[in-house]
């Protein structure tokens, strides 16, 4: 079984710590817990020619799954925490999930601001194999680039998932640890302190996200925890509510759900993920019904009845 991975505002800062201190990228090394026929550790070039690699992990397949689905994580980016999740994928999907610039084994080590760009760098996550469809899943600060992803690759998703999205205001807890941050900048690990500025800086972009929702053409699913104080619900609702798409947007709430989703059990997260996944429709073909061998009938002769 693999170990549990830190949780918590204090786990996570002591384990970035550790990390930086140790030299490692990951908390957990995802091949300490799991075989590289489960869960691998990849790496792609980044889109744009912007000259980035970045980090990923994914779970193997010997043939194309149906459905992938490309998780866009959020601040701080740490795909290891989805490991759990592309363990217990069933063999008929796929998943990767990325460190996005910035963050873990992703380059560059400097921060990225702008959203679009990231958008433009994580664009390669969206190649397909013949026959098979993307459902992709922005989580938190990753839910606004997802859309830009969504809205500049058309007929490459066929799904958007904006997952404990993430708008501009944040919660309680979120607002005393960005206070707390800002304070420590200069001192507090990398990861952390690019989450901070992101985090900070992302209201002013968040127009750029609205429009690109209002120009997809596929279903977007809204899930979200009602005992989120990292991102207010409310926010998510207004959102829903207030944004003019092409098709209506479908809300989740799911009851008793704090911000991160992917922290509780694997099968919760997948099961939330397969309901915003179409089912096929089942067709049943038929034949129209003519009469017995009408086409072949040869008229019959009249008989004259005397009255």
């Amino acid at each position: 079984m693999a170990r549990k991975r830190p949780k918590g505002v204090l786990e996570i800062t002591w384990a970035v710590a550790e990390s930086a201190v140790r030299g490692r990228q990951e908390h957990v090394p995802v091949a300490d817990d799991y075989p590289d026929t489960v869960v691998r550790r990849i790496s792609f070039a980044a889109g744009g020619g912007l000259g980035w690699r970045l980090s990923a992990i994914e779970s193997p397949r010997a043939r194309p799954a149906p459905w992938k689905i490309v998780v866009v994580t959020g601040a701080p980016s740490w795909a290891e925490y989805w490991a759990p999740a592309i363990a217990a994928l069933p063999e008929d999907r796929e998943m990767v999930v990325v460190d996005r610039p910035g963050y873990a084994g992703s380059e560059p080590v400097e921060y990225v601001g702008d959203i679009g760009q990231q958008a433009l760098a994580l664009s390669p996550l969206l190649q397909a194999k013949p026959g098979q469809r993307i459902l992709l899943v922005g989580q938190s600060y990753g839910a606004a680039i997802a859309t830009l992803m969504a809205s500049a690759n058309p007929g490459k998703v066929a799904g958007l998932v904006l997952l404990s999205g993430y708008y501009g205001q944040p919660g309680p807890t979120a607002e005393w640890l960005l206070k707390v941050g800002a304070r420590m900048l200069k001192i507090i690990p990398r990861d952390v302190r690019h989450a901070v500025l992101e985090v900070t800086n992302q209201a002013g972009q968040l127009e750029g996200m609205h429009a690109a929702l209002r120009r997809l053409r596929v279903p977007v699913h809204v899930v979200h925890g009602d005992k989120d104080d990292f991102a207010p619900i409310e926010l998510a609702e207004k959102l829903v509510a207030e944004t003019r798409t092409r098709r209506p947007m479908r809300f989740e709430r799911v009851s008793g759900a704090n911000h991160f989703l992917n922290d509780g059990p694997a099968e919760d997260l997948l099961a939330t993920l397969e309901g915003c996944i179409p089912r096929p429709l089942a067709f049943k073909l038929s034949w129209p019904r003519w009469p017995n061998r009408l086409w072949l009938a040869k008229p019959k002769a009249r008989v004259a009845v005397a009255n």
